[in-house]
């Protein structure tokens, strides 16, 4: 496309050049007939006259739609120069021998590959499958367009190769598809959780039902038992449409927070309070670690104790009997950090960026009571108090998890 553009531009040079000089000539002619034009009051001028004088209005004209061109075919050059500047997809075109002619920053951060310009195709790409679609394109002066896998970069590329009928070179598109098929990932992997946590108590309910259809409803002794287990099946059911609504209700924005000026320790004091029977019956000790001078933060009490009961239950469940777990708050820019410390199993490297996704869960062995969903209301609270929450871990040292909240 830029050799097209400057074989343009030159020609336009040339015939711009070339009027210039025939302009110059006809003005020099006409110089010699001024004076006897002047003088002239006659209708009947020289023929020659009145051909140079045609002519060079011709030349005028035709030099002032030569500027007018020149000026849209600029404009138009800049406008489409901005937006290959300001694409989110790489960009690159390259010439017949494979050498770079154009990238734009989007190609060039792509790729890792900066200054791109005057390198060959191979050279920037520098991945075997990118280069095959190049070569393919070169060879068969046809588009081809293929999505990629790059492990080693964690990227999902679609990489589109369009050749240039006239000048033999190619225009290369490259699209990153990361966060689309990531977010594809969360939502295949969110219908089938789903699916497995309704299924789960639905199979329960189902067996119960029959079970006392059979005959266990009029046992004295099975069939309280039966109705009970019933009840705990639908308290569970209950519970996790509940979590669900009000996780889409944050989401959504639709959920108002009652902000007020709360000390950091009198949180992290109700939330111990509340989950300390529990830590007990497990067999943990319960520490609060913070300072009595902390700034009070601006927070909705409720939402915030909600979110370190969901994170003390974590490291609960997760943590062997004998072990511990510590709420602590320190002073941070503009904010306060608070964090959930246990001594637990930990968490494997590569789940803890979908820690915080709903209902996903790391493994089996962590497939325990609760909807899955708690991590996530957790974060969705925290980031609706401007906050920001993440979680540090080590696979059989534990796991702290943070998140900071404004001061008020």
């Amino acid at each position: 496309m830029n050799a097209v553009l400057a074989i343009g531009f030159g020609i336009a040079s040339l015939a711009a050049v070339w009027f210039a000089w025939r302009y110059i000539r006809l003005r020099r002619r006409l110089d010699m007939y001024s004076g006897a034009l002047r003088q002239s009051q006659s209708l009947n001028l020289p023929t020659d006259v009145r051909n140079l004088e045609d002519l060079s209005s011709a030349v005028n004209s035709l030099v002032s739609n030569f500027n007018l061109q020149l000026s849209t075919l600029n404009a138009k050059h800049k406008r489409l120069a901005a937006v290959l500047e300001q694409m989110t997809d790489g960009v690159l075109i390259a010439d017949s021998n494979g050498q770079v002619q154009f990238a734009n920053p989007a190609a060039e951060k792509l790729f890792e590959s900066p200054n791109a310009v005057g390198r060959t195709v191979i050279e920037v790409v520098r991945h075997h499958q990118l280069v095959e679609v190049w070569r393919r394109c070169q060879q068969t002066n046809e588009l081809q367009s293929e999505f990629l896998e790059l492990p080693a970069r964690r990227q999902f590329l679609q990489l589109i190769a369009i050749p240039d009928q006239h000048a033999g070179g190619s225009l290369l598109l490259a699209q990153d598809l990361t966060r689309v098929r990531r977010l594809e990932t969360v939502r295949r992997d969110f219908i089938s959780n789903i699916s497995h946590e309704l299924r789960t108590p639905l199979a329960s309910l189902k067996a119960l039902t029959e079970t006392l259809q059979d005959g266990a409803f009029s046992d004295p002794q099975a069939g309280p038992r039966f109705l009970g287990r019933i009840a705990t099946e639908v308290d569970a059911l209950t519970q996790m449409a509940q979590e669900l609504l009000d996780l889409s209700k944050i989401e959504s924005g639709q959920v108002a927070l009652n902000l007020a000026s709360i000390p950091p320790k009198a949180l992290l004091m109700s939330a111990a309070d509340r989950m300390k029977m529990q830590a007990e019956r497990a067999g943990l000790t319960l520490h609060v670690e913070c300072s009595n001078d902390l700034p009070n933060v601006r927070a909705d009490p409720a939402r915030l104790e909600q979110v370190l009961v969901n994170l003390i239950h974590n490291a609960v469940k997760f943590t062997r009997p004998g072990g511990d777990a510590t709420l602590l708050a320190e002073a941070a820019s503009r904010a306060v950090r608070f964090a959930v410390k246990d001594s637990g199993i930990g968490i494997p490297s590569d789940d803890v960026p979908r820690v915080f996704e709903r209902f996903y869960r790391v493994d089996k062995s962590r497939a325990g009571s609760g909807t899955g969903l708690g991590l996530s209301i957790a974060r969705h609270i925290v980031e609706a108090h401007h906050g920001k929450i993440w979680v540090e871990s080590e696979e059989g040292k534990g796991s702290i998890f943070y998140f900071t909240i404004p001061v008020a």
